[in-house]
């Protein structure tokens, strides 16, 4: 994991410690109005960006942003979920949530990709599927299933980063890659922290402290296994200074795609599907539990 900068000394005067930021408030950093957006990133990181549209079976979705570009001067594959900045534009793209048409159009870019042996780079940023009756209709448990079977398949480095909210399926649906990153102030979780504040307690002013049950910070989640590294970013978040935040980015994404590059195909599928098959913890009740009696079990005698 990446060492986090040295946070700046307090003010004279200030007596007060400096404090690592709780879940919520790293929750509201990542949804600050002036956080740099997939967009952003594409143009800090890639160059002569082309931008490919549609399905090919029902229309584009303007929340996925999918194309080919070039980092560091090698062709690749860009996969991202575009929240917007502006209003306007937010409602245009539906606020990050894909549709199946989305995660389809994703699919097939990632797909074209793979046909020329590029590396694919996603940038993950929603606060989960589109749940409308249309999204439904048109399969969208359908089209995220699909995508996190194939992409397990991809025979081409997948480099994962969550830039901001990384929601349920919405995210998983264009998630699963060789190596998953965080920036420091992103979250990644199966639910908002207002969304279980509403399920367990019908309550919004529970918010906050649904954020820290979750575990759905950088720091919980890689604790948890589920990520492989951190990205730091300027002390009070990336909006403040995008460019240290997208400088401290490239260099992660660089490191991880040369380490990735030197892996056979072979070897490459078997540690991606390693990966996740060592995540979470389960128990086999299929036998009884050897060190607790069996109440219908009848007493053994004693032997001399």
């Amino acid at each position: 994991m990446t060492e986090k900068k040295p946070r700046k000394p307090a003010k004279r005067g200030d007596t007060a410690e400096p404090r690592e930021p709780t879940a919520w408030e790293r929750y509201q950093l990542a949804s600050h109005k002036d956080r740099p957006h997939a967009l952003d990133f594409i143009g800090a990181l890639f160059t002569e960006f082309t931008e490919l549209f549609g399905d090919r079976n029902f229309r584009d979705d303007p929340a996925a942003v999918c194309g080919l570009a070039r980092f560091h001067g090698r062709p690749v594959t860009v996969i991202a979920q575009e929240m917007g900045s502006e209003p306007r534009e937010r409602h245009r793209r539906n606020y990050g949530m894909m549709h199946p048409e989305g995660y389809r159009k994703a699919l097939r870019i990632m797909n074209l990709g793979e046909r020329f042996g590029l590396p694919v780079f996603v940038l993950v940023d929603t606060k989960g599927a589109f749940p409308g009756t249309g999204a439904e209709e048109r399969g969208q448990a359908e089209a995220i299933a699909r995508n996190i079977r194939d992409m397990y398949k991809l025979k081409v480095p997948v480099i994962v980063t969550i830039i901001g909210a990384g929601a349920s399926g919405g995210a998983l649906g264009v998630g699963l890659g060789d190596r998953v990153l965080m920036m420091e102030n992103s979250w990644y979780n199966v639910i908002s922290p207002e969304g279980c504040a509403a399920i367990l307690w019908n309550d919004p002013a529970m918010a906050p402290r649904a954020a820290e049950a979750l575990k759905l910070t950088a720091d919980e989640v890689y604790r948890l296994g589920v990520i492989d590294e951190i990205v730091p970013e300027p002390n009070g978040g990336a909006h403040l200074d995008p460019e240290a935040a997208f400088e401290q980015l490239d260099a992660a994404l660089r490191r991880h795609l040369e380490e990735l590059l030197k892996l056979s195909d072979s070897r490459l599928l078997e540690q991606r599907m390693a990966k996740y098959r060592a995540m979470g913890v389960f128990q086999d009740l299929s036998e009884p539990d050897r060190h607790h009696k069996n109440d219908t079990e009848e007493p053994r005698e004693a032997t001399s």
